[in-house]
């Protein structure tokens, strides 16, 4: 347990930083311009409603956002490094980069062909059924690639592709838009999915060194 907890602490550190590193440098100011649209369309309307709260510009959103990578960065290495020990293979750099290639096939780019993420003042469904097509979604499709990976019948993994499939077929198949112009939201789509891959490869990567620094 020693070695699945500090490899996750490590590595997930590692990801989490470099994470925060992209989002600052591509991310974050695209929200920034969203949220002036967003700004500008609530005064158009005359919004009375009480904003929520968030984080000030600068240092305090900056470190907010940092913290929250980082502890993502946490959160997915326990569950990368857990798969590790259960399946009880040899791992090293290489076959960490294939485990975060999978997780970012199941994490974020099958979510996304459906519920790409979202700027300030977006159209999106209801929160709740939002969020358990993405559970459902990013579960199916981690269930579908271990079965295709590592099942002996060809059956099973047809049945894994089918798995990867089915959350598409019932998807939430919502309207994109917001106040935000179209193309700025597709930058942001754009430049998420770069972060994130940037992410999960570097999660990989330092998650199988590790593991296997940690196995000496």
């Amino acid at each position: 347990m020693r070695r699945v907890f500090v490899t996750a602490l490590a590595s997930g550190l590692i990801a989490g930083v470099a994470f925060f590193a992209v989002q600052a440098w591509r991310v974050l100011p695209l929200i920034a311009a969203a949220e002036v649209y967003e700004q500008a369309a609530a005064v158009h309307q005359h919004d009375a409603a009480e904003a929520s709260w968030q984080p000030a510009e600068g240092f305090e959103r900056l470190a907010y956002t940092a913290v929250a990578d980082v502890v993502t960065g946490i959160g997915f290495a326990l569950l990368l490094v857990g798969a590790f020990s259960l399946r009880g293979k040899p791992v090293d750099i290489r076959r960490g980069l294939a485990w975060g290639a999978a997780g970012y096939l199941a994490f974020s780019l099958a979510p996304a062909l459906l519920l790409p993420p979202e700027l300030p003042g977006g159209i999106s469904p209801d929160l709740a059924s939002r969020q358990a097509w993405w559970l459902g979604t990013a579960a199916a499709t981690a269930g579908g690639l271990a079965l295709i990976a590592f099942a002996p019948m060809p059956l099973a993994k047809l049945g894994g592709l089918c798995l990867v499939v089915l959350p598409h077929v019932i998807g939430p198949h919502h309207p994109v838009g917001g106040t935000a112009p179209p193309a700025l939201l597709a930058e942001f789509t754009v430049a998420s999915l770069a972060a994130t891959a940037v992410f999960w490869i570097v999660l990989g990567a330092a998650s199988g060194w590790l593991y296997r620094r940690m196995a000496r």
